[in-house]
């Protein structure tokens, strides 16, 4: 069992974060739960990487003096696997927000898809979501968005390296991506969309791997309190 040396020293913590939790959530909650479990006022935690509150999977947390490594572990390579829906989109381009606009399907074959994939390996132009945390003149984009207000926004290059549909159910594709840092799976979906000529949305995202840290090695945030001693 770990000590609260241990904690202030530095740990890397690999957290399974569950459906509908924020990033920064997950990180308050061990913070508090370690606090606690030893009786301080102060500890530092942080995470190497936001995951949205739809996605689940693996989270980087860094404990104490492990901090300082949080900006190279942000920049490793991620692996995620989802589920796309074809035929429709969303303003979020996940399922935080209704459907807004429906797209013919009928042409879309089995080799259309595997085909498409092939558009976007390597380094591609990506525009991000609007609804995303990105800040622009000091705010997020999706409060610019919530707020129904216009803005430009910016494309930047990100990397993807491996990009392939694993089944194809009806109007669902299971996928996985490997990629760099800043990509956003929600516009790959948007993309792969208009890509088919018709539209797509993420319906599901789960974050497998950073660098070589790997989520079946991960904790729920349960079991990791678990692990921690009893309140002194």
């Amino acid at each position: 069992m770990k000590t609260l040396e241990d904690y202030k020293e530095g740990q890397v913590l690999l957290i399974d974060k569950p459906l509908h939790w924020t990033s920064f959530q997950a990180v308050n909650k061990l913070r508090w739960e370690i606090r606690q479990a030893f009786n301080i006022k102060k500890i530092k935690v942080g995470h190497a990487g936001t995951l949205d509150p739809l996605a689940t999977g693996l989270l980087v947390i860094c404990t104490g003096k492990m901090t300082k490594q949080i900006n190279t572990f942000q920049g490793q390579e991620k692996e995620y696997t989802g589920t796309f829906v074809l035929g429709s989109t969303t303003p979020s381009y996940d399922l935080e927000t209704e459907i807004d606009n429906t797209y013919p399907t009928g042409h879309i074959t089995e080799t259309l898809i595997h085909d498409t994939t092939k558009q976007f390996i390597g380094k591609i132009e990506q525009f991000p979501p609007v609804f995303s945390a990105i800040k622009k003149d000091g705010k997020r984009l999706y409060e610019f968005a919530r707020a129904g207000e216009e803005v430009e926004i910016k494309s930047r290059q990100v990397e993807i390296t491996e990009f392939e549909i694993t089944q194809i159910s009806n109007l669902e594709l299971q996928f996985r991506v490997v990629c760099s840092k800043g990509t956003y799976i929600r516009s790959l979906a948007h993309d792969f969309g208009k890509a088919l000529n018709s539209g797509a949305h993420l319906s599901e995202l789960r974050r497998t791997r950073i660098g070589d840290f790997t989520v079946e090695n991960a904790l729920t945030p349960e079991e990791f309190i678990k692990n921690l001693p009893e309140k002194l």
